[in-house]
C-alpha cells in the first residue's frame, strides 16, 4: 500500500507518463528510518525537505507542516502493518505534470512508500567491505549536488561498476578531483584523533546521518572534526574510513586497494548513536 497525496491505495499505476519526476528528474525525496512508529531524526528530514523544495522552486503546500507529514507517514506504516517494527520510508515530492524543461506549474504531488527493515537499532558492521574510486564521471561541487533528487544517473552507473568489479561500494570524486562521498552515503576519514569529512561546498550530500555523526563527535573532546576537502592520496594513509546513511547508520570500510582499515572509532560512534536515539524517545 502506498500513500498518494493523502490517499492510501494499492494501485501501482498512479504515476502517469507525464510525471515530471519520471521525465526530467524534477523530484526530490527523503529516506527515513522508522522504529516501532518513531520516525528517527524526523525534524532534520523535514527541514531538509523544505529547504530542498525551496531550492528547486517548488510551491510548498500550506498543509505541509511537520505534524501533517508525520501523520501521513504513520498512516502509511499502519496501512502496511509496519507500525510495530522497523521500516524504511521513502517520501517523494515531484512537481505536477505540465510543461517541458520549463514547468507550467510549481504545485507538487507526493508519494509515500514503506518496507520492513530487520534491525531496530544501528549495528556495528565489521564484515568485509571493499571500495575503490569511481572515476568515469564526476560530481559537480554545487548546491544541487547536495540535494536528494531523482537525478542519480552517476550513482546508478557507479553501482553497476562496483558490482562488475566485485566491490561493495565506490567513492565519488568531484570535478576538482577531491573525494566527495560514497555511492550511498557520506564519507568520514579517521587519522589519529582527527576525523575529516568533505564540506558541502565540495558537492557531497547534505546527509541526515552525516549531521548526527558530526554532532556526536562535537561532544567527544578527545576527537577533532574537520570539514575539509579530502585528497585521494589521503585514503591509503587513513586509520579508518566509513560511510554513513540513515538506513545503515555507519558502514566501516575494511579495504581500499591494498590498504586494510580498523573500525575502532566507528564502533564507538555506533554505540553513541544508539544512545542518542534512546535518549530522544
Amino acid at each position: 500500500m502506498i500513500n498518494f497525496n493523502g490517499n492510501i491505495t494499492s494501485e501501482t499505476n498512479i504515476i502517469s507518463f507525464n510525471n515530471r519526476g519520471f521525465n526530467y528528474g524534477d523530484a526530490i525525496f527523503e529516506t527515513i528510518k522508522c522504529s516501532h512508529g518513531k520516525l528517527l531524526f524526523f525534524e532534520d528530514h523535514y527541514f531538509r525537505l523544505m529547504a530542498s523544495m525551496r531550492i528547486m522552486r517548488m510551491e510548498i503546500p500550506m498543509n505541509f507542516t511537520m505534524e501533517f507529514l508525520e501523520e501521513q507517514i504513520l498512516d502509511t506504516l499502519k496501512a502496511n502493518d509496519l507500525s510495530n517494527v522497523s521500516a524504511r520510508v521513502k517520501f517523494i515530492v515531484n512537481r505536477v505534470a505540465g510543461g517541458l524543461y520549463l514547468p507550467k506549474h510549481n504545485e507538487v504531488d507526493y508519494v509515500i512508500s514503506a518496507a520492513k527493515l530487520d534491525a531496530d537499532f544501528y549495528l556495528i558492521h565489521s564484515e568485509k567491505y571493499e571500495v575503490d574510486l569511481f572515476k568515469d564521471y564526476y560530481v559537480s561541487p554545487s548546491l544541487l549536488s547536495t540535494l536528494k533528487t531523482n537525478n542519480k544517473a552517476l550513482h546508478v552507473v557507479g553501482s553497476i561498476y562496483a558490482n562488475e568489479n566485485k566491490l561493495d561500494n565506490c567513492l565519488l570524486l568531484n570535478t576538482n578531483k577531491s573525494v566527495v562521498e560514497g555511492l550511498n552515503g557520506n564519507l568520514f576519514l579517521v587519522k589519529g584523533k582527527t576525523i575529516k569529512t568533505p564540506p558541502l561546498t565540495d558537492g557531497c550530500l547534505k546527509g541526515i546521518m552525516r549531521k548526527q555523526i558530526i554532532e556526536i563527535i562535537a561532544l567527544m573532546p578527545e576527537l577533532t572534526l574537520e570539514e575539509v576537502s579530502i585528497s585521494p592520496f589521503e585514503l591509503q594513509k587513513a586509520d579508518e574510513l566509513f560511510i554513513t546513511n540513515v538506513i545503515t547508520g555507519i558502514q566501516s570500510i575494511t579495504k581500499y586497494r591494498k590498504k586494510a582499515f580498523n573500525n575502532t572509532i566507528a564502533e564507538d560512534l555506533v554505540k553513541k548513536l544508539n544512545v542518542k536515539i534512546r535518549l530522544s524517545n
